[in-house]
């Protein structure tokens, strides 16, 4: 994807929300921060941490990034935690 393509496709983004599929076939919006989970240790955090997600970003080659204390990490490292 060159830049113009991914400004067109950032065009329709907000860093704030995420549009998940529920386990039921639902479409639901998380706001940021949500939960998640950390699925074993990555960079600073631990495996098992509940840790919250500040900003949700996309790469250059579209794979979704939560910005988590500051840092980027990929979204498959993480598990959603169930909103209330």
């Amino acid at each position: 994807m060159n830049d113009k393509q991914l400004a067109e496709f950032l065009k329709y983004c907000n860093p704030k929300e995420l549009y998940i599929v529920t386990w039921n076939n639902l479409l639901k919006i998380l706001f940021c921060p949500f939960k998640v989970v950390v699925n074993y240790n990555i960079g600073t955090l631990k495996s098992n941490e509940v840790v919250w997600v500040e900003e949700v970003k996309i790469t250059n080659d579209l794979k979704t990034v939560y910005i988590i204390k500051g840092m980027p990490y990929y979204y498959y490292h993480f598990d959603i935690l169930e909103q209330e």
